[in-house]
């Protein structure tokens, strides 16, 4: 099985902001993105950049995974972004509103021109109607590409959709995007929850997050920590589970046995690879924390 990273919980940073990336450092994120995008002014654009690589480069954030997301490709600072965060190096580069693999690939080349190393990769948010429609061919298009990131306040707004518990009006286009990554092999982040304070509408859309499938989600606040730590994480019950799972089905093909049954229910190949995800995250979890 390939290397799990865990990417439970994924926190915005605003970029111009010292002391919030100073105290980035002792929150128990997954990972971070260091925004140059939404959460900084035009007139701060340039101080924000120089904040966030110095920071991208530092070497002081631990085990948390460090992202720089860039200005889009359409904007006048896209492309010091993109040559400022390819030589600081980061986890990744977050990239907002990729809609098609031709921009996955101006993506690439700037990143490769700019002498990015080989550890940073893109991460793509996917956030139109235009990109649910083209999930596949993003996620396809760059081996480079690992993450797709979840833009939904964005798609919300270009659907006309209205922001409702269960998200009813953007099941379609989670569950376009999450195809797209399963079928690719890539990881997907669901997008953030607006209402910092609304602690269990915020719990209930990382249930149902988890229950699609999305491997974490991305946050606004860093009192959305942990709750989302804890809900994208193996339960002891279902670590139990799998071990049982897995110890079921070895001693079974060690006896020739063709039927195993674990609590009741007949176990197949796909219920014991799912047992060693389940087992790979969790001890990839237990190694970050």
């Amino acid at each position: 099985m390939a290397e799990v990273t865990p990417r439970r919980s994924v926190l915005y940073m605003p970029g111009a902001n010292g002391r919030a990336l100073e105290k980035a450092k002792t929150l128990p994120a997954d990972a971070l993105i260091l925004d140059l995008e939404d959460s900084v002014a035009p007139d701060a654009k340039a101080e924000g950049r120089k904040r966030v690589c110095a920071a991208a480069a530092s070497g002081e954030y631990g085990g948390r995974e460090l992202t720089i997301r860039v200005n889009g490709l359409d904007t006048e600072w896209h492309a010091d972004d993109i040559r400022a965060a390819a030589e600081a190096g980061p986890a990744g580069i977050v990239v907002p509103k990729v809609d098609s693999a031709a921009d996955v690939h101006a993506i690439e080349r700037a990143m490769e021109a700019a002498g990015a190393p080989d550890h940073t990769a893109i991460w793509a948010m996917v956030e139109t109607p235009i990109a649910m429609l083209h999930a596949h061919a993003i996620a396809a298009a760059s081996e480079r590409l690992t993450v797709l990131v979840m833009g939904t306040n964005d798609l919300a707004k270009e659907l006309h959709a209205e922001h409702v518990p269960g998200r009813a009006p953007l099941l379609g286009g989670l569950s376009l995007a999450l195809l797209a990554a399963r079928a690719t092999g890539k990881v997907i982040l669901d997008g953030v929850y607006n209402d910092v304070r609304d602690l269990d509408g915020f719990a209930a859309e990382c249930v149902q997050g988890r229950q699609f499938g999305f491997d974490g989600k991305t946050l606004i606040h860093p009192g959305q920590l942990e709750l989302c730590n804890r809900i994208f994480a193996p339960s002891e019950a279902e670590i139990a589970h799998s071990e049982r799972v897995i110890e079921a089905f070895e001693a079974a093909a060690r006896e020739g046995r063709g039927v195993v049954t674990v609590d009741g229910r007949m176990i197949e190949n796909l219920h014991v690879d799912n047992a060693r995800r389940i087992l790979a995250v969790a001890a990839a979890i237990g190694d970050r924390d």
